[in-house]
């Protein structure tokens, strides 16, 4: 009887210690994503492979959407021809890749105005955020939800292009 209350009393603790949080890391199991393709106008991005969509999501983006961003504060999200550069699995908005603004031309572009073009340009969760999660209300990144979040983190790899369209 002492061995069945011992086997039974750590098969409890098994069941209890599997019952915390779900991880935020996923696993992506299907093809690679060669591009990602965002429309500022449609608010919609859209993960490639080559050609094919593999899923599609709505976003928000910075909170002036309109044009390409120039400037360190203006609230734009960029427009052009980018790269995920870095992954953050600690960032206040659950997860989040960057992108890889400035480029050289948006940092020339800015010096000759006498200004900083920002930086810290991500796709990026909700968490974190004490709005309304409503409308375009980032500083400049592109927003999903977090459990979307889960599933582009796992998807994206460092070095996949980024277009973005007005």
């Amino acid at each position: 009887m002492g061995i069945f209350r011992i086997v039974a009393a750590l098969c409890v603790m098994l069941v209890v210690a599997s019952c915390g949080p779900p991880s935020k890391f996923r696993t992506y199991r299907g093809p690679e994503v060669t591009q990602v393709l965002v429309s500022k106008s449609e608010r919609k991005m859209w993960m490639l492979h080559h050609n094919k969509v593999l899923k599609s999501y709505d976003i928000a983006l910075g909170f002036a959407p309109e044009g390409h961003k120039q400037f360190e504060g203006d609230g734009k999200t960029p427009e052009g021809l980018y790269y995920i550069d870095r992954r953050n699995p600690n960032s206040r908005f659950h997860l989040s890749v960057g992108i890889s603004y400035p480029n050289p031309a948006d940092k020339a572009f800015a010096k000759s105005m006498g200004k900083e073009p920002g930086g810290d340009i991500f796709i990026h969760g909700k968490t974190g955020f004490n709005g309304d999660n409503k409308g375009d209300w980032t500083w400049g990144c592109i927003a999903v939800t977090d459990r979307e979040m889960e599933d582009i983190y796992a998807m994206l790899r460092d070095g996949t292009p980024i277009f973005i369209k007005p």
